[in-house]
């Protein structure tokens, strides 16, 4: 029989898994964000042209240090898509309104 060798991951690395139905994704334009001291919710929402109601697709929950973390990764992702296929247009008027009372969105 052949000696299986353990495969130790190299420190720091972390083992993720991504199942099928993760991985198709959700789709979502409109993003709300609340805060309290100790978290930030992020709720994501697809909001379709002549549907009346929506609803919340997917929620993540984040303690505020990864909420920074996210905000800089994304931010980075931003500038290299940018660099690599033009600026990202960020249009004056939006097709939806914006201010949904005292929450933040993206």
């Amino acid at each position: 029989m052949a000696e299986q060798k353990k495969q130790n991951p190299k420190q720091g690395q972390i083992n993720i898994e991504l199942d099928e139905k993760v991985a198709q994704g959700i789709y979502s334009n409109l993003a709300i964000i609340n805060h309290s001291v100790s978290e930030f919710v992020l709720d994501f929402i697809s909001i379709m042209p002549g549907v009346p109601k929506s609803k919340v697709k997917s929620r993540i929950i984040l303690t505020p240090q990864h909420a920074k973390r996210l905000a800089k990764a994304l931010n980075e992702n931003v500038r290299r898509f940018e660099k690599a296929h033009g600026e990202i247009k960020d249009y004056d008027k939006h097709p939806m309104p914006l201010n949904f009372g005292p929450t933040g969105q993206a």
